[in-house]
């Protein structure tokens, strides 16, 4: 038997489709790996095998028949554990929610099987997905698979690392304000975040609905391209012949290069000039706005997530860990007038971003400005962990404020990520970019 476990999604696909990998093998060498990987108990909440074998027994059908509902018919895949799985344990990170078992599907969950996709099982995640770094002592920290004395990144941890040690094809995480991003650059994995209320959120178990998105976490562009929209229910993009000649980027200097680690500084410089040889024009720009952004997101972030699950967790605060309650309680500092207000000036300054940034192709910078921190040192020191929670997630919630599509690209840096934003709703010509650059940067 081939070892699939490595393989995009889309060649798994390929491979199905040409009859030289069966379904049913191609699940058993994923629910094998991860019976044999020392570390997967860290990284899968819970695995859900009976449901992945008849699902790849039907895919198997499907493919004998010529039948297939599309090219990722019968790929496995793994799914974070905020995403409701009829009968399954779904408990977002936390133990506030321990035995909660919802009754149906997530409306994306629902879509991926209608198409064909396997489901293997629910990811760890950050305590209700609060958290940029993917510690969660209260349930499991997934390894990053650079060096498992680091973080993975948060709060999608668990579904970067199944696709980073061969334990799924890809993972669908959500992205509220970097929770995809981050985890993926550090893991050397694509990831996704899709623009606010482009896939549903039902059966999502929410952190703030304002911002939450559903994304891939891939091996690839094309993956990511495939997977949304089988998320989407819509036609992928067709990435052949992108290319990043006459592309015009605008590097975003205002806060996004301060500070930076000199691995990410080194790693961004390189890639720049990648880009630059590819054809590309990066121009660099100074934007106010996005400092005004980012004042506003402690009122924004902190209160609906409070205002969403402070009854719950003042009901139970010591089954939380302490740093995680201690972001979610600063919520409870703000007063509706601070939280509207802040809103009000926040969508002004969308409107102003859309202005700024409508003559370039995409608004790049690095992922995050840090390396995974030491996992270790996190949970001994609260300080540390707030202030590297804080500037993990610095640079991917500028998406997040400004309502933008964003994908992060590998960059040969370990654990050093290259993000391109696009305009709201603009996936398919975002990936198509992405696809040319993900080419430049090898």
């Amino acid at each position: 038997m081939s070892n699939y476990l490595w393989m995009t999604a889309a060649d798994l696909g390929r491979g199905i489709g040409r009859g030289e990998i069966h379904p049913v093998e191609l699940v058993e060498q994923f629910l094998d790996a991860a019976q044999a990987h020392l570390r997967a108990k860290d990284i899968y909440a819970r695995m859900t095998p009976r449901r992945a074998r008849s699902m790849a027994l039907a895919a198997a059908d499907r493919a004998k028949h010529g039948q297939r509902l599309g090219l990722l018919d019968g790929v496995p895949i793994s799914w974070k554990d905020l995403f409701d799985a009829s009968g399954t344990a779904c408990e977002a990170g936390t133990q506030l929610l321990k035995g909660r078992v919802p009754q149906k599907d997530a409306q994306v969950l629902e879509q991926a099987t209608q198409q064909g996709l396997v489901c293997l099982g629910k990811t760890h995640m950050t305590e209700l997905a609060f958290s940029g770094l993917g510690l969660n002592p209260k349930t499991a920290t997934p390894p990053c698979v650079n060096n498992e004395a680091w973080v993975p990144g948060g709060s999608s941890s668990g579904a970067a690392a199944s696709v980073a040690f061969g334990l799924a094809a890809a993972g669908i995480g959500s992205d509220t304000g970097g929770s995809v991003r981050i985890p993926a650059a550090w893991n050397d994995l694509v990831g996704l975040k899709t623009t606010h209320g482009r896939l549903s959120l039902r059966g999502v178990v929410p952190l703030c609905e304002k911002f939450d998105t559903v994304g891939p976490l891939t091996r690839s562009v094309e993956d990511a391209t495939l997977l949304l929209a089988v998320l989407d229910g819509t036609k992928p993009a067709d990435l052949r012949g992108a290319s990043l000649k006459g592309a015009r980027l605008l590097v975003l200097e205002t806060v996004a290069l301060d500070d930076l680690r000199p691995e990410v500084a080194a790693g961004f410089d390189v890639v720049s000039q990648r880009l630059i040889r590819a054809g590309a024009t990066l121009h660099r720009g100074v934007m106010p706005i996005v400092s005004e952004a980012l004042s506003l997101a402690p009122i924004i972030f902190t209160s609906e997530a409070y205002g969403t699950w402070g009854e719950t967790i003042e009901r139970a605060p010591e089954k939380m860990f302490a740093p995680v309650l201690a972001r979610f309680r600063s919520g409870g500092i703000f007063t509706a007038s601070d939280y509207v207000g802040a809103w009000r000036r926040l969508n002004e300054l969308r409107a102003l971003w859309q202005v700024e940034v409508s003559n370039y192709d995409a608004v790049i910078l690095p992922t995050s400005p840090i390396l995974p921190p030491d996992r270790a040192r996190l949970l001994s020191d609260q300080e540390y962990f707030t202030q590297e929670n804080l500037l993990s997630l610095r640079n991917t919630r500028i998406g997040n404020l400004f309502g933008v599509c964003a994908v992060t690209l590998p960059t040969g840096q370990p654990s050093c990520g290259l993000s391109l934003m696009g305009l709201p709703g603009q996936e398919e010509r975002l990936l198509r970019l992405s696809a040319a650059a993900e080419r430049a940067l090898g």
